[in-house]
């Protein structure tokens, strides 16, 4: 397909979003801008411009349905109290000597079920403040035990980020989840070492204030707080083992209802929906807005371009997988918005030298995790938040956030090079 608009008008549509992302406009409304801004600058006009926009916005719908869907799981998770039992658990059975560990495996799998990473780390932090003030660990370290967890999880979850991808490259969602398998265990490692070594930092301790009152909570048993995700994983396992395809569609929502009914709550099933759906509705709309600037650059020459310095570098098509999530993700400081312009924009590409759509799929969202948690995204202040963190401090760690998320690329890469090479 030619290119309706110029490199230069889509990377400067691009640019004025993240302005004004970081000066806290609405992200929506700055990615809808940036995309106006950035096709009328590119040369499309006006009208070109509008109907890329509401075509770029409207590919995303089978991804937000989903997404809407799968609210009715994390409500369940978070309202029954089964997110905090299973991380509750965890943490227990590892104890205080393997804190570190605990914290990070246990934001890993609540993430990994299903939960928003950002939510999963809110979840796990009262208990990993109270664990960390008894074990005597710095906020720090265990603010990077989480987050490395949550990292770690969130590429092998039907979480937002992976269904975006699986739709853009027509992928199966159980396979692109279970591709960055090995690479998540890799970050999970990468996220305990380095917790670890900041976990003993002087002038970060945990104090008394820093804990929430501890009232009484009526948490479910660990077997039914744990029923939920196990069915959402057994039905979408169905269609690699026995061929039986069951969208996710289906599988998010009935995985939340018997976690409902698991844990003797489904007469609050309205009330834990419409959680559900209110912490699901805002990603939804920062799809829309990311799917009018994911139009504007898809029908842009940035693509071609990229691909010919790429070429003139002399370096291989994957490559443009995984630089192409750490860019899109830094640009938008979100894993669900920066991996599904990615994918938008270079699904075609890679897909026509070669790559196979698995393998790129993983590559991107295993790349969409090294510079997700800058300042000018909602992650950075709400995991800084879920332990009273400053932003001076905050702003210390995502050196390791990016380590982390760079350990689990690096090995996607090497994954592919074994698979494929």
């Amino acid at each position: 397909m030619e290119a309706q608009f110029t490199t230069l008008g889509a990377l400067i549509g691009l640019a004025i979003a993240i302005v004004l992302i970081i000066k806290k406009v609405q992200p929506a409304y700055s990615l809808i801008l940036g995309a106006l801004i950035g096709g009328l600058i590119g040369g499309g006009g006006l009208s070109t411009t509008v109907s890329t926009m509401v075509s770029g916005a409207g590919s995303m719908m089978s991804s937000i349905l989903r997404i809407l869907t799968s609210g009715i799981l994390a409500g369940s998770l978070i309202k029954t109290g089964s997110a905090e039992k299973i991380a509750e658990t965890i943490v227990e059975k590892l104890g205080e000597k393997r804190a570190v560990a605990a914290i990070s495996i246990a934001t890993m799998i609540i993430c990994a079920v299903g939960v928003f990473i950002d939510i999963s780390v809110i979840t796990v932090a009262p208990i990993a403040l109270a664990i960390g003030k008894r074990a005597k660990l710095s906020k720090s370290g265990i603010l990077i035990a989480m987050i490395g967890g949550g990292k770690a999880g969130n590429i092998i979850s039907p979480n937002p980020n992976t269904i975006a991808i699986s739709e853009a490259f027509s992928q199966d969602l159980t396979a692109v989840m279970m591709r960055n398998f090995v690479p998540a265990l890799c970050a999970l490692a990468m996220a305990i070492f380095l917790a670890s070594l900041v976990s003993k930092r002087s002038g970060d301790e945990i104090s008394s204030s820093d804990l929430e009152s501890s009232g009484e909570k009526n948490l479910p048993a660990f077997g039914p707080a744990v029923l939920g995700p196990v069915v959402v994983i057994v039905m979408l396992a169905l269609r690699p083992i026995a061929g039986i395809a069951i969208d996710p569609l289906i599988a998010l929502p009935v995985g939340g209802f018997v976690s409902m009914l698991a844990t003797g709550k489904i007469k609050n099933c309205i009330e834990y929906m419409e959680f559900g759906l209110s912490k699901v509705i805002g990603v939804s709309i920062l799809l829309i807005g990311t799917g009018t600037i994911a139009g504007i650059i898809k029908a842009s020459a940035l693509q071609y371009d990229v691909t010919n310095i790429l070429e003139a570098m002399n370096m291989p098509a994957f490559v443009l997988a995984p630089l192409a999530g750490i860019l899109m993700a830094a640009a938008t400081a979100s894993t669900t918005a920066g991996a599904t312009v990615a994918a938008q924009t270079f699904a075609p590409t890679l897909l026509a030298n070669g790559v196979s759509g698995l393998a790129a799929a993983a590559m991107i969202h295993a790349g969409a995790t090294v510079l997700d948690s800058l300042p000018h995204g909602s992650f950075f202040h709400a995991t800084g938040g879920a332990v009273n963190m400053s932003i001076g401090n905050r702003m210390k760690l995502i050196p390791f956030e990016a380590a982390i998320g760079l350990t689990s690329t690096i090995v996607s890469v090497i994954m592919y090079l074994i698979l494929h090479g």
